[in-house]
C-alpha cells in the first residue's frame, strides 16, 4: 500500500505505536462505544440508512478493539480488500439474519476472552459484555426473524432504555491495578463452541415455535434448558464424578495409540546415540527407523558429500533442512496441516540429533588435538629442565681443575642416568598422549634418586615419615620436583642467600614440600598462579600451571601453601598407592 505524501515509515510506525497505546489504555471506552452504535442501530432498524451507517462506525471501532491484530500493523492489499468487501455487504445486504449472525461472532469473541484475564475487572467487563450482546440478541433481533414476532413493544421499549445501563456499569467498573489491558490469547475453541451453542439456541427454538406452535419466550426458554442439560450430560460423561473413567480417558488411549510408533522411533534414536560414535552410520540407521513409522513411505536425504534414497516416492513430501541436513519424507497420507507438522517435528528431532552428533565428534577430534598439545607442552617445559641440568652438568665439565675428577665423576655416575631414564618417559609420553601411562615407584627409591640428583646443589632435603611399601606416581612427582626446585634455584641466582628446603612425607597421604626463604611472590601474580601461565623472567611462565594440571589429572593438588617473605612454600598433596 501506499504511503501518503509527507508520511515516513518512522512517521508511520510512531502514529501506530500511539494509536495501539491510546487503544489499550481506553479500551473500555472503545468497549462502550462500540456497543452504543451497534444499539442504536439495532433499535433503529436494518432498513434504516442511518443505521447502516452507525454499524460502519461500529465497525471500525471493532477493528481497534478486535484481538487479532495489533493496532500498529500495517493492512495488507489483501486485508484491505476483505474490510472493504465486509463494508459493501453491510451497506448493500444488511437484513436481521446478517445482524443476528454478527452478534453472535461478537459474543463468541466476547466468551472466549472472559476466562483469559488475569483482573476480576476485566472480567467483570466483558461478563457484562457478553450479557449485553445475549439480551440484544434475545430480545431485539431474533424477534424480527422468528416465525411470528410475539415481543410486545413495550419489553422492546424497557429494552432499549435499560440495556445502555449495562454499558454504564462497563465504564464505571473500578480498575484494581492498570488500567490499560494486556494482550490476551484468544481460546478458539470456547470461542467456536459458545457460537455454535448459540446457533443450536436460536434454531432450535425456532423449529420448536414451528413444529410445536408454542410461543417465543416458550420456545426459546425450553431450548436453553435442553441445551444445558445436554452440554451438563456430555460433560458428566466426559469426566464423571465418584473414581469413574469418563469419556476423556477414551480419547487420550486414541491419541497415545496414535503417538506409539513415535515414542518407539524416539527410543531407538536415542539408543543409537548412545551405541553409534560414526554421525554418518547414525544418520543411516535412525532413517531406517524412521522409514518404518506407519505414515512413511520413503525418505530422502543429504548431509554434506553423502546423500542416500529409500523407498518409495509419492506426491505428498515433507521437507526440514538445516545447516548439516537436508531431508525429505514422503508420507503414505495426504499431507493436512496437522500431518506435515508432525513429520516436520521428526525431521527436526533427527536434524537436532545428527548435529549432536557432529558435535560429539568435532568434540573428540578437539580433545585429542588439545591432549597432544597440552602433552607437547608439558613435555616441551620437561625437555627444559633436562637441558637445564646438562648446561650445569657442561658448565662443571669445563671448569678446569675446579672440582676434583673422582667427584666429577661421581656427579656424572649420579646425574646422566637419572636425565636418560626422563627423556625416555617423555618420548613415550609424546608416543601416547591420551593414554594415562602414569608409572609408580617405591617412595623410598624415588627418594633417594632425588637426594642423588640435587645433593651438592646446596639442597636441603627431610624425610620426615615413610610408610613401608608406599608408593609415588613417577611422572607426576619428577615434573612437579623438577619445576618447583629449578624456580626455587633460578631466585637463589638473583638473590645468593635464599636457602631452599624439601621435605616429603608418606603413609596414607603422600606430601611433599618445597620451601625457599626469598621474597613473597606479588599478591596479584599468586592469585593467578597455577590456574594459568603468567609472566615469568626466564620463559612463559607455564611449567607450574602444566604441573598443576598433572598434579589435578593424577588425583594430587599442587597448591601455594605459604607465601610471605622469608618462606615461601608450594604443596603437592594426594594419595599415596
Amino acid at each position: 500500500m501506499q504511503q501518503p505524501a509527507g508520511v515516513t515509515p518512522a512517521s508511520f510506525s510512531r502514529l501506530a505505536n500511539a494509536t495501539w497505546d491510546y487503544t489499550r489504555r481506553y479500551w473500555r471506552l472503545i468497549v462502550v462505544a462500540m456497543l452504543a452504535l451497534l444499539h442504536i442501530a439495532a433499535f433503529r432498524g436494518v432498513a434504516d440508512p442511518w443505521a447502516r451507517g452507525l454499524l460502519l462506525a461500529h465497525l471500525g471501532l471493532v477493528l481497534l478493539w478486535q484481538p487479532f491484530l495489533r493496532a500498529e500493523q500495517r493492512v495488507s492489499p489483501l486485508q484491505g480488500f476483505i474490510l472493504a468487501l465486509v463494508a459493501f455487504t453491510l451497506m448493500l445486504q444488511l437484513d436481521w439474519w446478517l445482524l443476528a449472525f454478527w452478534v453472535v461472532v461478537l459474543a463468541g469473541l466476547v466468551g472466549g476472552k472472559v476466562y483469559q484475564q488475569q483482573a476480576r475487572w476485566q472480567r467483570r467487563c466483558y461478563l457484562l459484555v457478553l450479557l449485553y450482546l445475549l439480551a440484544l440478541l434475545a430480545i431485539v433481533i431474533l424477534p424480527e426473524i422468528a416465525p411470528r414476532r410475539e415481543i410486545v413493544p413495550e419489553v422492546r421499549v424497557a429494552a432499549e432504555y435499560a440495556l445502555p445501563l449495562l454499558l454504564v456499569l462497563i465504564a464505571v467498573i473500578p480498575t484494581e491495578a492498570d488500567a490499560a489491558e494486556q494482550a490476551q490469547i484468544i481460546d478458539f475453541f470456547y470461542s467456536v463452541f459458545l457460537m455454535l451453542l448459540l446457533g443450536v439456541v436460536i434454531l432450535g427454538s425456532f423449529a420448536l415455535m414451528t413444529v410445536k406452535r408454542t410461543a417465543y419466550l416458550e420456545a426459546l426458554t425450553y431450548t436453553i434448558f435442553m441445551t444445558a442439560g445436554a452440554v451438563l450430560l456430555v460433560g458428566l460423561a466426559w469426566n464423571p464424578r465418584g473414581g469413574f473413567s469418563g469419556l476423556n480417558v477414551f480419547f487420550v488411549r486414541y491419541l497415545f495409540s496414535i503417538g506409539l510408533p513415535v515414542e518407539r522411533w524416539l527410543h531407538f534414536l536415542a539408543e543409537l546415540q548412545s551405541l553409534e560414535p560414526r554421525p554418518e552410520r547414525f544418520l543411516v540407521e535412525a532413517l531406517g527407523a524412521l522409514q518404518r513409522l506407519p505414515s512413511i513411505a520413503g525418505v530422502a536425504w543429504r548431509a554434506g558429500e553423502s546423500h542416500g534414497e529409500s523407498g518409495e516416492r509419492t506426491s505428498s513430501k515433507v521437507e526440514y533442512q538445516n545447516s548439516a541436513l537436508a531431508l525429505t519424507m514422503y508420507s503414505r497420507f495426504r499431507i493436512n496441516p496437522a500431518l506435515h507438522w508432525h513429520l516436520h517435528l521428526l525431521g527436526q528431532v533427527l536434524g537436532e540429533f545428527y548435529m549432536a552428533k557432529l558435535r560429539e565428534e568435532k568434540l573428540r577430534h578437539q580433545s585429542y588435538v588439545q591432549a597432544v598439545h597440552e602433552t607437547g607442552a608439558r613435555m616441551t617445559h620437561d625437555i627444559k629442565n633436562l637441558l637445564q641440568s646438562l648446561d650445569v652438568l657442561c658448565s662443571v665439565a669445563a671448569e678446569d681443575h675446579a672440582r676434583d675428577p673422582r667427584e666429577l665423576q661421581g656427579l656424572f655416575r649420579r646425574q646422566l642416568p637419572a636425565i636418560a631414564q626422563r627423556l625416555s618417559a617423555t618420548l613415550e609420553k609424546l608416543n601416547r598422549p591420551q593414554e594415562d601411562g602414569e608409572s609408580y615407584v617405591a617412595a623410598r627409591a624415588w627418594w633417594d634418586a632425588l637426594a642423588r640428583q640435587y645433593r651438592g646443589e646446596g639442597v636441603e632435603l627431610r624425610l620426615e615419615r615413610m610408610a613401608s611399601g608406599a608408593r609415588l606416581p613417577r611422572s607426576l612427582f619428577d615434573s612437579v620436583a623438577d619445576n618447583l626446585i629449578r624456580n626455587a634455584l633460578a631466585k637463589r641466582a638473583l638473590e645468593p642467600s635464599v636457602r631452599i628446603a624439601i621435605s616429603l612425607a608418606v603413609e596414607s597421604d603422600a606430601l611433599l614440600r618445597v620451601t625457599d626463604s626469598g621474597a613473597a611472590l606479588d599478591e596479584e601474580l599468586a592469585k593467578r598462579l597455577l590456574r594459568g601461565p603468567v609472566p615469568s623472567q626466564s620463559g612463559t611462565g607455564i611449567g607450574l600451571y602444566q604441573a598443576a594440571r598433572q598434579a589435578e589429572g593424577a588425583g594430587y593438588a599442587l597448591s601455594l601453601e605459604t607465601n610471605r617473605d622469608g618462606e615461601v612454600t608450594f604443596r603437592l598433596a594426594g594419595p599415596a598407592a
